[in-house]
């Protein structure tokens, strides 16, 4: 698997997004990463929905660890991406936004809006995802990284068809207690 340690990364754009994925590659190839483009050229760039398939199959087939993916809005290529086995993908317009799908939700699939989201902006929240790894930054707050893990769990193993036969409850849920929550944390 091509990890984020070793400066690994994947990603993929529709033509609204293009643009925004051509700043945040040279950003990060400025920054040492290896960038494997799966939209090269925006002559032959697939509709969001077939960019967000390319980069999350990378993902489900565990070639690599996190993928950045763009189009307009960042929801349909979220979506699609999505559809992918193991992907955990997230839409952000916010640097705080970007750490936090990395360090609170697991998140291996950042997906970011060109119509909103300027380069500068794009760039820093590329490196907040990557730069940044689950349950790290919330050590202070009793409880926070085992609540999130279980959120991780039971959506990564969600049965649609055991929820459905349970009454639309989850399965032999666990639980975790929050401790009280530390002041600052809304940075």
């Amino acid at each position: 698997m091509k990890r984020v340690k070793d400066r690994q990364v994947v990603v993929s754009a529709d033509f609204a997004g293009f643009p925004l994925k051509e700043a945040v590659k040279a950003h990060l190839h400025e920054r040492g990463w290896t960038v494997t483009d799966l939209t090269p050229s925006l002559e032959d760039v697939p509709m969001y929905h077939r960019a967000g398939f390319m980069a999350g199959a990378r993902i489900a087939e565990r070639e690599f660890e996190k993928a950045l993916v763009f189009c307009g809005t960042g929801m349909g290529i979220h979506i699609a991406a999505s559809k992918c086995p193991h992907v955990h993908a997230a839409v952000v317009e916010s640097v705080p936004a970007a750490r936090r799908a990395s360090t609170a939700n697991n998140a291996n699939v950042l997906a970011m809006g060109a119509f909103y989201i300027a380069p500068r902006l794009g760039m820093a929240m590329a490196d907040a995802f990557l730069e940044a790894g689950f349950g790290e930054g919330y050590e202070e707050w009793d409880g926070f990284a085992e609540y999130h893990q279980i959120g991780f769990d039971e959506c990564e193993n969600f049965d649609y068809e055991a929820y459905r036969a349970n009454g639309f409850e989850v399965v032999d849920p666990r639980e975790a207690v929050l401790g009280p929550e530390p002041q600052g944390l809304a940075y």
